[in-house]
């Protein structure tokens, strides 16, 4: 199973990004993915996960109201829609699958992990 991130950069604050994930060597319907992130200094923290189907999605308190998680399985492919962004999303964002279908707030859940894609917002 392979991750592949991508559509991060650098933006003002108050812009939007969206993030994408696609996952090859396995189908995304069938696999509970998140989105986690990293600041400099800080540790790993959950952003946001949704079951395989869709039917659940859990966020970070702080991005509620801002990011929203969507997928498109037809193309095997996660999104992150980023709005309103603040200069503390400043991360370097990670999409994530764990093994089964469910949903799950804990790094240690995941078995599968991208390569990361830098989100800078400026002030």
């Amino acid at each position: 199973v392979q991750l592949q991130a991508s559509g991060g950069g650098l933006v003002q604050a108050g812009g939007s990004l969206r993030l994408s994930c696609v996952v090859s060597g396995r189908s995304s319907s069938s696999t509970g993915m998140g989105w986690f992130r990293q600041a400099p200094g800080k540790e790993l923290e959950f952003v946001g996960g949704q079951t395989g189907s869709g039917s659940n999605t859990a966020y970070k308190d702080s991005v509620k109201g801002r990011f929203t998680i969507s997928r498109d399985n037809a193309k095997n492919t996660m999104y992150l829609q980023m709005n309103n962004l603040k200069p503390e999303d400043t991360a370097v964002y990670y999409c994530a699958a764990r093994v089964g279908a469910g949903l799950g707030e804990r790094s240690a859940e995941y078995a599968y992990w991208g390569q990361g894609t830098q989100v800078t917002v400026s002030s």
